[in-house]
């Protein structure tokens, strides 16, 4: 940490030097401008680049058989240009891992492809995608998803099982959308005061997110044991504790979210405090097993604790909620 410390002239004006290195660095000379903001954390900020165009990030990959996992890499780290050049050709195999991937990733467009190289370019501009809009899309999806994936395991609805497995795409497409934009945020301190989010709730909204696809996967897994009854509906006396007990924590991973993108304190904590009842109702529900066909009360069983994995999930998001004005 470099101190300075605060001088006033005769007329009553502060100031303080700047670091030398910083401004050799940044081309800053007698009579340069700079910017200069107060951030809503009472931060000062300078910025001695102010008005120029954001230069466009751009990184070269070669082929390698990792090059899904190192072009979404590149992405979240909010890179605009990925370029994929190999030193004689692209071959079809890693051409169609290359179009697969970009096709995952929100705003990444193939903008020029030839024999030896394609590039990628991300359309999105971060200050126009705010980053509670973008979650709150998360979670309409995955909402979705875990309301319909225990539909169907009443039902035995393989149809509509199948139809959620295909939605987890989506809420990892926005997964990885907010994870961008909120790196992006935290690299730009200007964007922050723009779309009104500091960096603890990058943090905050990092974490949420994560929960909230976590939700969207284990959602997609009761889907699967949906599928694995072949068609068959849960008889009644069974049906009614399990739609119960999906009921009540269907309704605390909402109420999560509220809270937390709210910052209501009182939804919170009525998150957490349900954990009594849903534990007496998930017992309840594990007991009837006994009374199921062997191959039915394991499905039963292995889903009932995805239910509980996903309360738990939103009870870590409850507990992310900050009371307003914090």
């Amino acid at each position: 940490m470099d101190l300075r410390k605060i001088q006033k002239t005769r007329g009553g004006t502060f100031f303080v030097t700047l670091p030398k290195e910083w401004a050799v660095k940044n081309g800053i000379n007698q009579g340069s401008v700079v910017s200069t903001s107060i951030a809503s954390d009472g931060h000062l900020i300078i910025d001695p680049q102010y008005n120029l165009e954001p230069i466009l990030r751009i990184i070269v990959l070669k082929p390698t058989p990792y090059l899904s996992r190192e072009i979404i890499g590149k992405y979240l780290l909010g890179y605009d240009i990925i370029r994929v050049e190999a030193k004689d050709r692209i071959t079809v195999e890693q051409r169609e891992a290359i179009k697969e991937t970009s096709s995952r990733l929100i705003g990444l467009e193939i903008i020029e492809e030839d024999y030896t190289k394609m590039v990628m370019q991300c359309l999105l501009e971060p200050s126009a995608l705010p980053p509670e809009k973008v979650l709150r899309r998360e979670h309409l999806i995955t909402s979705g998803m875990f309301n319909d994936a225990l539909t169907a395991m009443v039902e035995g609805d393989v149809q509509l099982a199948k139809n959620v497995i295909s939605r987890d795409n989506e809420a990892d497409r926005l997964y990885f959308l907010l994870v961008r934009i909120l790196r992006t945020v935290i690299q730009n301190p200007g964007l922050n005061e723009k779309l009104e989010i500091s960096p603890i709730d990058c943090l905050d909204y990092r974490l949420t997110a994560s929960l909230v696809e976590s939700v969207g996967d284990l959602s997609s897994q009761i889907a699967d044991y949906a599928t694995h009854l072949n068609g068959k509906r849960l008889d009644i006396e069974y049906s009614k504790p399990f739609s119960k007990l999906y009921k009540i924590i269907h309704e605390s991973y909402n109420d999560a979210l509220t809270a937390f993108l709210s910052r209501n304190i009182s939804i919170a904590a009525s998150v957490r405090n349900r954990k009594t009842d849903i534990t007496e109702m998930h017992l309840q529900a594990d007991s009837i097993c006994n009374t199921l066909p062997l191959d039915v009360a394991q499905n039963i069983i292995s889903v009932n604790s995805l239910i509980n994995q996903i309360y738990d999930h939103s009870v870590d998001i409850s507990d992310l909620t900050t009371p307003k004005g914090s």
